[in-house]
Order: C-alpha cells, then structure tokens, then sequence
C-alpha cells in the first residue's frame, strides 16, 4: 500500500482526506504543522506528501522547501484554498496543485497520476 503524508491545519478537513484516501487504498499519516511533518519525513518512509499552503508557523512552501533539502524524490501536491499562489515561482517545485473544493476527484486523480493506486 503506498503511504502519504498529509499536512492540513484544519482539523475538519484532515479527518475527511483521512478517510477519503484510507477509502482509496492509502495509507495515511496526519499532522497539523510543517515542524512536525518535517520529523515525520525524516523517520519514515512516504510515496507521496500533500500539503496546505497557509498553516501555522512554516508555511507549506517552506515546508516544499525543506523536504526537497532532504528527501527530492518524493512528490509533492499543494492542496490550497488560494488560487494566487500557483503564479508564485516558489510553488512550482511541487509536483501539483490542486484548489481545494467539496469534492475530491481532482486530488484523488492527481494522487493516481503520481504514485498510481
């Protein structure tokens, strides 16, 4: 089963992308923050990090940032409320991104598209 890392601060919406993508056949890891995502990817192995732009603390792209110092070959999605920050270069190192909305299928179609089911 392949493992994703997935960084939400909202609570609410970490629980439905948990359950979602469990539903999906991953295996999913949550944490709220980058700090705390950051020690995960340095401890355990991940096909696949999703993460939120805006958080508390390190933003996402910081956080992109950080994990591409350590780890390159994992992919990446941004999954962000804010359409602004996909013309910000810095996001460009991510694999995809994706604008958060009610449903799902564009993540889960990016998710198969990069790291299959």
């Amino acid at each position: 089963m392949k493992k994703i890392l997935l960084i939400e601060d909202d609570l609410a919406l970490s629980l439905l992308y948990e359950e979602e993508l469990k539903n999906e056949g991953y295996i999913i890891v949550v944490t709220h923050d980058a700090d705390s995502a950051l020690e995960l990817v340095q401890k355990e192995e991940f096909d696949l990090i999703i993460t939120d732009i805006r958080m508390p603390g390190k933003d996402g792209i910081e956080l992109i940032a950080n994990v591409m110092g350590l780890r390159k070959d994992i992919p990446i999605i941004i999954n962000t409320a804010y359409q602004s920050y996909k013309d910000d270069f810095m996001t460009w190192a991510a694999d995809a991104y994706v604008i958060k909305s009610s449903s799902l299928d564009e993540l889960k179609a990016k998710i198969k598209e990069l790291i299959g089911s």
